[in-house]
């Protein structure tokens, strides 16, 4: 490490500090240089095997100041296992695995492993050359929320049970490809030690779990993704690290990465530490981490975790156990910085990147750029409509008029940020049961129900994320121990879900009323907003940009009861073609409605010059684009 490069991570700018700290080969020898920052450590030593793990063996050197140890060790390979040995300032030693390690063991040894990431030969170039030339806002955006270790597991009887990387590219994409996705946001990427953590706990920042093989294989998955035409988004967990002993947690005897004072460096309920954004290695490390991802494994954007719980800092907390910041408000001004910095870096250094913002509040400019005072990212999951649409679904029919708001409010705050729409992993498990058992009524209604609510979902504005295992109706809850029930696929009436699934995901990837207008209040037009009495609601999508076709006019029945000559609200007169019904037979409908094109009628209701006629199936969406 030079003095440049002490300097810029003494500062929180050094943005490619993993090709400094860890362990890194040198070229053309057979060596290893390992760099650790542990700046309150009175040693530190690297151990393994190739010293039988005495910390006398390989004292590392201390650079001055600046908190870096270093060595030199000639003779480790690739695939060496190792760890730092720390002994802090009251003689206590600690085994630490490497922060910047490319590799680790899995569970229980949790040891880093000396790794290269080089050599690997991409070929996606094209791919990240249009990716930097599109807007992401117009562009379709529909993403299949997938944890590997549970979406398929393997015939044979390996332990663990895990399908890998490379097994995935001949299964997952092809499937991910016919459904109609155009991304995949993987769960659980970075080295984590406990399984049923699902990879929210993570240890290992800089290293791809070793669950589902190599780095090269991970290279291997994301570089054919991209031949296939689909994104790769990465949940990324910034916002709290685990206490094992093994990872950043007392890293060098004292509160290094974390806050030493708990009411500023723990989040109780989840039994995690939190980061200190106000030192700049720690917030160095993070940025560098976002920033490694896209570098070296390609990926296309990171989806924040937990982002809530970063900006306030009495998140999840009782009053008299969170200290307020320096002008006495409850805002993380540390945790705010970090994130406008991680976003301006990202987006600096590589054009068409997504960064996506779990976020539950009503904080001011998520999706608003820096410089403007927001925070930064492309996307926020807007959690409210998720809330809100549940609640309805799962209503009894009969009771849904009285709660029409909850399909109206989300248009109140739609625009407000760029959203996207996510039925993820969190609501389909610890008790809130699968997404079709959430739908009221017998076993055709809840079908009916489920087709209903896929189809407003694909129509309301912004873009889309879907876990797996909901396109087809699985009807347990999510397990991470087991795979997807994928023998519910042998009736015909799963079937029947999964094409509608599909068929909906091809239609908003054809339609750039639904995606070319997703965060544009001017391709939204109410055609029929008040009728509770009948839980009816119809509005129009159109693109903003001058060739896109028609507008789509969708239109929801959300009773068993068929409506007959159901007048909706249109702007032009003409014939309108049906592109989509919920209802049909192939579907698992009723086939109720036949009303492939309509003519509109002068005379239309809610302020429409003209009137479409429809008759409407029970709990049926349709939609139609025109005038031809």
């Amino acid at each position: 490490m030079t003095d440049f490069d002490l300097y810029l991570f003494g500062e929180g700018r050094h943005e490619r500090i993993y090709e400094k700290l860890g362990a890194h080969l040198e070229p053309g020898a057979a060596a290893t240089r390992f760099a650790v920052w542990a700046p309150n450590a009175e040693r530190v030593s690297v151990v393994g095997p190739f010293n039988r793990w005495d910390g006398n063996s390989h004292v590392m050197r201390p650079r001055g100041s600046s908190g870096i140890w270093e060595l030199r060790i000639p003779g480790v390979g690739v695939g060496t296992a190792y760890k730092f040995e720390i002994r802090g300032r009251d003689r206590r030693l600690f085994l630490k695995a490497d922060p910047y390690g490319f590799a680790m063991q899995p569970r229980p040894e949790n040891c880093s492993l000396v790794s290269s990431l080089e050599g690997f030969i991409w070929h996606d170039a094209d791919w990240l050359a249009a990716r930097g030339r599109t807007d992401p806002l117009r562009r379709p955006f529909n993403a299949y929320e997938v944890h590997l270790g549970s979406w398929r597991r393997p015939w044979d009887q390996r332990h663990p049970p895990f399908m890998s990387w490379r097994e995935a590219v001949d299964q997952l994409i092809p499937y991910v490809k016919e459904m109609g996705y155009t991304h995949l946001e993987l769960m659980g990427v970075a080295e984590h030690p406990l399984d049923a953590s699902w990879g929210y706990q993570v240890v290992g920042y800089y290293a791809a779990t070793a669950r589902y093989g190599s780095a090269q294989d991970f290279m291997f998955f994301v570089d054919c993704c991209h031949q296939a035409g689909i994104g790769v988004i990465l949940d990324w967990v910034p916002a709290h690290f685990p206490r094992d002993d093994h990872g950043l947690a007392q890293f060098d005897g004292t509160a290094l990465y974390e806050h030493a004072d708990s009411r500023l460096g723990e989040h109780v309920e989840w039994g995690t530490k939190i980061f200190n954004y106000g030192r700049h290695e720690v917030r160095n490390f993070l940025v560098a981490n976002a920033l490694f991802w896209a570098d070296r494994y390609h990926v296309d954007g990171l989806r924040v975790d937990a982002v809530a719980s970063m900006l306030y800092r009495d998140y999840s907390r009782p009053a008299g156990e969170w200290l307020p910041n320096q002008y006495g408000g409850r805002e993380n001004l540390e945790a705010i910085d970090f994130l406008r910095q991680m976003n301006n870096a990202l987006h600096r250094e590589f054009p068409g990147i997504l960064t996506i913002a779990e976020e539950s509040t009503s904080f001011a400019g998520v999706t608003r750029p820096p410089e403007h005072g927001g925070l930064g990212f492309n996307f926020k999951w807007n959690m409210g409509w998720m809330n809100d649409t549940l609640r309805y679904a799962a209503l009894d029919p009969v009771y849904r008029r009285y709660n029409h708001q909850l399909i109206t409010f989300s248009f109140v705050y739609a625009w407000s940020e760029n959203f996207i729409l996510p039925i993820s992993h969190d609501e389909v498990v610890h008790g809130k049961r699968s997404l079709l058992d959430k739908m009221p009524g017998d076993d055709w209604q809840r079908f009916a129900n489920f087709r209903l609510f896929t189809a407003y979902m694909c129509a309301h504005p912004g873009k889309k994320l879907l876990f797996m295992g909901s396109e087809f109706g699985q009807r347990q809850e999510w397990r991470d121990h087991d795979q997807l029930d994928w023998i519910q696929l042998t009736d015909p009436r799963h079937q029947a879900l999964r094409d509608c699934s599909r068929e909906l995901n091809h239609l908003y990837l054809a339609t750039p009323q639904f995606h070319g207008s997703d965060c544009d209040h001017e391709g939204f037009r109410w055609a029929d907003l008040h009728n509770a009495n009948d839980s009816v609601w119809a509005f129009q999508r159109r693109s903003t940009r001058q060739d896109s076709g028609a507008p789509v006019t969708c239109v929801f029945n959300a009773t068993p009861v068929p409506r007959d000559l159901y007048s909706i609200g249109v702007a032009a007169g003409g014939e309108y073609r049906k592109i989509f019904d919920s209802d049909e037979v192939r579907f698992g409908g009723s086939g109720y409605n036949r009303q492939s094109n309509v003519m509109s009628s002068a005379g239309g209701d809610q302020g429409s010059p003209y009137a479409l006629k429809l008759n409407l199936p029970p709990l049926g969406a349709m939609f139609f684009v025109g005038p031809n």
